[in-house]
């Protein structure tokens, strides 16, 4: 035992010598002082309330590819000319349009009654007089994806049950709890079932169905069957009887469906750089939301966090020496069809994007600060993580994903990124859902976001860190 003490003690002897070896980055203090101004000004400022108040009132929700989609572009260029932002334009693409169209679900035996339910995006209507069938019921999604390929479900409706997303700060149950809404359309169609009905990818117990888009993979084509979720309570509802040993039907009537092409577009907004404008620090966020709330959460909060940080810095009296482009993608909710489009448009000028952030999580105060630059640079993010640490940011890790819409410029252009990690307990309580309104934001929270937001923007842009190295 004493000799085990004497080899741990001597290990952390050796990584504290390792760690008092490693290069420190000092930021000159002028810039210093300035994050730190910027902070507090972001701290006590109200421009980001305004922006989401007025981008959730005067448009509401902004489904990809629908003329309120077109409506909120419009007022993101007033928006960033009135805050006076440079360079801005829309960089429009087109893409397969989605409309949930009208839906109703019942139970219609043993115990009739209506289900609260909704759409998933990309669901195929029902024939005119909807579907009406029993219901084959799965516990999750693994259950359904190992059961026979041998068309034991046809002229069935799959349930798909399941409700592992719980609340955490970092939403790290959502990945795995989605795929019965991705792809659980997909393997129940190929065992014959005329619909799916899963239980909503929800951590909340209010009675509100969660919508979200279907994975399509390659080959699959699009779905033929129509593909709903209902509510935690319903599909509590659904399990009871199940549970009960009782044979259960649903009715389904859906007018989902694609609607042909129609226009998209990023909009973007810039700060140029007093010295080195062609050099690029992306913040973003995406424009578009789900139709069945207003957008406030997923995304308006973003849009507002990153436009009220860039603002901020624009009235400074002395740019930062690289340009800050603020981009406000379209079509996220759709499959990231906007990042796709911006990444692909900008292929050519990825190595003079420094570094890229999002803002993609709803409105929680940022409480981590992850970032993934080379081994060289990390020094660099060390030090600005100390300016951001008295607004309650722990220093994170070196695996920052940075967000949806950075995806592409990461995983194919080793664009360096940043999460600024919000807290997220309750953000999958709202998101996807009518709930998604104004009144879940929290303006103190909102304000911390800007505050963070603003400093690290600021110290990217300015600082002579090359964060690939």
């Amino acid at each position: 035992m004493r000799a085990l003490t004497a080899a741990i003690a001597a290990l952390f002897l050796s990584a504290a010598a390792a760690a008092q070896q490693a290069p420190r980055y000092e930021i000159p203090e002028a810039a210093a002082e300035t994050a730190r101004t910027l902070a507090e000004r972001g701290a006590s400022s109200g421009l980001a309330w305004e922006i989401v108040e007025s981008l959730t009132t005067e448009v509401g929700p902004r489904l990809a590819g629908s003329p309120a989609e077109a409506r909120a572009r419009d007022w993101a260029v007033q928006m960033f000319t009135e805050l006076g932002f440079s360079n801005i334009r829309v960089e429009p693409f087109e893409i397969d349009y989605w409309t949930r169209g009208e839906l109703s679900a019942e139970i219609s035996a043993p115990f009739p009654q209506p289900l609260v339910a909704t759409a998933l995006g990309g669901s195929a209507a029902t024939p005119q007089g909807g579907v009406e069938a029993g219901v084959a019921y799965f516990p999750n999604f693994e259950a359904l994806a190992r059961s026979p390929e041998d068309d034991s479900l046809r002229g069935r409706i799959v349930f798909i049950d399941d409700r592992t997303l719980v609340p955490t700060q970092t939403g790290a149950g959502y990945g795995p709890a989605n795929f019965k809404r991705t792809l659980g359309w997909l393997e129940a169609q190929r065992r014959g079932a005329i619909g799916v009905v899963i239980r909503s990818v929800s951590s909340g117990a209010h009675r509100f169905p969660h919508t979200g888009i279907m994975s399509f993979p390659e080959g699959a084509g699009r779905p033929r069957i129509p593909a709903i979720a209902v509510s935690n309570a319903d599909a509590d509802q659904i399990a009871r009887i199940v549970g009960a040993g009782h044979e259960l039907r649903l009715r389904i009537r859906s007018t989902a469906g694609w609607r042909g092409r129609a226009e998209s577009g990023n909009v973007i907004a810039e700060i140029p750089g007093r010295e080195r404008p062609e050099e690029i620090v992306l913040i973003g966020a995406h424009l578009d939301s789900w139709d069945e709330g207003t957008g406030a959460l997923d995304d308006g909060a973003g849009v507002a966090i990153v436009a009220a940080a860039a603002r901020l810095i624009g009235q400074l009296p002395r740019a930062p020496r690289r340009t800050i482009r603020v981009v406000l993608f379209g079509a996220e909710e759709v499959g990231l069809l906007g990042a796709r489009a911006y990444t692909d448009l900008h292929a050519g000028n990825m190595d003079n994007h420094i570094v890229a952030t999002e803002s993609d999580f709803g409105a929680g105060r940022i409480w981590r600060f992850d970032t993934r630059f080379g081994d060289r640079s990390l020094p660099a993010g060390d030090a600005i993580h100390e300016i951001l640490a008295p607004w309650g940011v722990l220093r994170g890790g070196n695996q920052a994903g940075g967000g949806p819409d950075i995806l592409f410029m990461r995983t194919q252009h080793n664009v360096p990124v940043v999460t600024l990690q919000q807290d997220g307990t309750d953000y999958f309580d709202y998101h996807h859902t009518p709930d998604d309104t104004l009144d879940k934001i929290d303006p103190e929270a909102l304000r911390q976001n800007v505050a963070v937001y603003a400093a690290f923007t600021y110290l990217a842009a300015e600082l002579d860190v090359d964060f690939r190295n």
